[in-house]
């Protein structure tokens, strides 16, 4: 598997927690904060190693933003801002 960087952002519902990856929209919950981080890592993981089978993993990065460094190393979008806003 290729390793790849990505961000996780954690919300409440209700009584669990669900851990996002915007980058690859991909999303796992879990009863606490660490819980739902560790079972996106796996839903991540298991996303890539599939894609990777499939041969479409690069073109989901691709369309997901990221670019490959001079070292062939794939980077993420950069997350540069996240904001709670009212429609009010």
């Amino acid at each position: 598997m290729i390793p790849i960087d990505y961000d996780i952002i954690v919300f409440e519902e209700g009584k669990a927690y669900v851990a996002y990856c915007p980058e690859l929209d991909v999303s796992s919950c879990g009863k606490t904060v660490d819980h739902a981080k560790e079972m996106l890592k796996t839903a991540v993981k298991l996303f890539i190693e599939e894609a990777e089978k499939m041969g479409t993993l690069e073109d989901i990065l691709e369309e997901s933003g990221y670019k490959k460094d001079l070292d062939g190393r794939w980077q993420p979008p950069k997350l540069v801002a996240t904001e709670l806003v009212s429609s009010m």
